[in-house]
């Protein structure tokens, strides 16, 4: 079941991305992807732990909420959802996108500035996660879907127009299928997202001692 509810909210997600950017949204897109991941995060996380996210599930398996079995199942499943969702996405709205690529050509990455600000947006991300939907100091809370939605909604506008605002390795596969980053650039995000993911996991245990299992 965790993997039904894993898949389903990594491709409304990406599926969300996929519309908003490739069909005109604009500066709207923000909005519309991290309330989609808030929502999602509410509806799965009682069965899944709402990943959604490569880079979230190493971060929970580092901080030892994550059974080591489950760590490539997820990543397996999150990343397929994530090339269908973007694939769904431009089976819906190809006159958008072929609109879209003539009015934003696929360029290459900067390679420097994206990879910080992956790994920024990534960390925020999963030291929000951590820290408000896996700590033993708030059982049971009702906020850490609003919490993660916003922070992917904040990261968004303020690192998404110098690497795109992937923040996912998920997201990361389906622009890349969907032509809007170039799959020479994939390592950028992968980089970036994995080393942020590890690092906010290492950084919660030190900063949570009480909490560790």
């Amino acid at each position: 079941m965790k993997y039904i509810v894993e898949f389903i909210g990594t491709f409304f997600l990406v599926l969300t991305v996929g519309l908003c950017v490739m069909g005109g949204v604009g500066s709207f897109a923000p909005i519309a992807i991290g309330c989609i991941l808030m929502v999602m995060v509410y509806a799965g996380g009682h069965i899944s732990g709402a990943h959604y996210n490569p880079a979230v599930t190493l971060a929970v398996f580092m901080r030892g909420k994550c059974s080591a079995a489950d760590v490539p199942v997820y990543m397996i499943v999150q990343i397929i959802a994530g090339v269908l969702g973007a694939l769904t996405a431009g089976f819906l709205i190809p006159e958008g996108v072929e609109k879209f690529f003539a009015e934003n050509p696929t360029t290459s990455l900067n390679i420097g500035p994206s990879l910080i600000a992956e790994f920024l947006g990534t960390f925020a991300l999963c030291w929000v996660v951590l820290n408000t939907a896996t700590s033993k100091d708030h059982p049971n809370n009702s906020f850490y879907g609003l919490a993660i939605g916003f922070t992917v909604l904040a990261c968004a506008y303020a690192l998404g127009g110098i690497s795109g605002g992937a923040f996912n390795p998920a997201v990361a596969a389906g622009i890349t299928t969907a032509g809007i980053k170039f799959p020479a650039d994939i390592w950028v995000f992968l980089v970036g997202e994995f080393a942020a993911a590890a690092l906010a996991a290492i950084l919660f245990r030190v900063t949570n001692p009480h909490d560790n299992d």
